[in-house]
């Protein structure tokens, strides 16, 4: 069931309660109704989010802590992910899994509208290529602006030089998730006035001390890069300098980690002779 329509359910039976005489049986089975919503609309979001399961026309209804699942996939890997994750919700004790295996089943083809879990995919590219570029050293004079729709990144503002927007564009292209990218950004060179200057020394000055800020910045730009393995590269600073260890798949995977340690702000020289291949 959709979670619109349990909404709907919920209101009525709310109604009810109030109106009727058993007022404890009303209650009850109230916040049982409650509790199987929440429920059904865990396991529904999870299966929009999937990118395993999201283009199958899949229900589920729970009533009473019991899942009952339906539609059609193509493979039974996938009937089994929908059974696990039902399962995995709190509360949910048994899964009544009536999925059809098919074949030759062609999901409907999406439409000109984002479906929800492509809304959220998007969101966290659009947080990741802003996370990025506000991390780097390299692209401080960007103004910019970044939209996403599927997958397909669009940049807009400016930039103080060719380089820092070229720099932009490729860190964007190098996020999880991105197709492409639409580099739009003017370059626009701007002269600081010396109250921007003090405050981007000061800034600077803190982040050189701050080796536990700059560690957890040089993980996660690792993390959201789609060409670099982060879960495979251990990173230590000390006092902005940057030490990397690990085993990576090849010597272009290791010279992308190295640059993208040297962009984050208060890196002040990465040590990669523990970077393997």
């Amino acid at each position: 069931m959709h979670p619109h329509s349990r909404k709907l359910i919920l209101i009525t039976s709310l109604v009810l309660a109030m109106a009727a005489p058993n007022g404890v049986a009303a209650a009850d089975t109230v916040s049982q109704e409650i509790v199987d919503a929440r429920q059904e609309t865990q396991i529904w979001t999870t299966y929009a989010l999937s990118p395993y399961l999201r283009a199958n026309n899949l229900s589920v209804s729970v009533q009473n802590n019991k899942a009952t699942l339906t539609g059609t996939v193509e493979e039974d890997v996938s009937k089994e992910l929908a059974t696990e994750i039902a399962l995995g919700v709190g509360g949910i004790k048994e899964v009544d899994n009536q999925i059809a295996v098919q074949a030759d089943y062609t999901p409907v083809k999406p439409s000109a509208d984002r479906s929800y879990g492509e809304v959220v995919d998007d969101a966290i590219i659009t947080s990741a290529v802003k996370s990025k570029l506000a991390w780097s050293k390299n692209t401080d004079g960007l103004n910019v602006k970044v939209d996403t729709k599927f997958g397909r990144v669009l940049l807009r503002g400016t930039a103080d030089s060719a380089a820092s927007k070229e720099l932009a564009g490729r860190l964007a292209l190098n996020t999880r998730g991105v197709a492409s990218v639409d580099n739009q950004l003017a370059v626009a060179p701007m002269k600081p006035t010396a109250v921007q200057s003090a405050k981007a020394s000061a800034h600077e000055a803190r982040q050189d001390l701050a080796d536990s800020w700059i560690t957890t910045k040089v993980k996660s730009t690792f993390l959201y890069s789609s060409n670099v393995s982060g879960s495979d590269i251990t990173v230590n600073t000390n006092q902005g300098v940057v030490t990397l260890n690990g085993k990576l798949k090849s010597g272009a995977e290791r010279a992308l980690a190295i640059e993208l340690a040297q962009n984050v702000r208060g890196v002040r020289s990465v040590q990669a002779k523990g970077l393997r291949f």
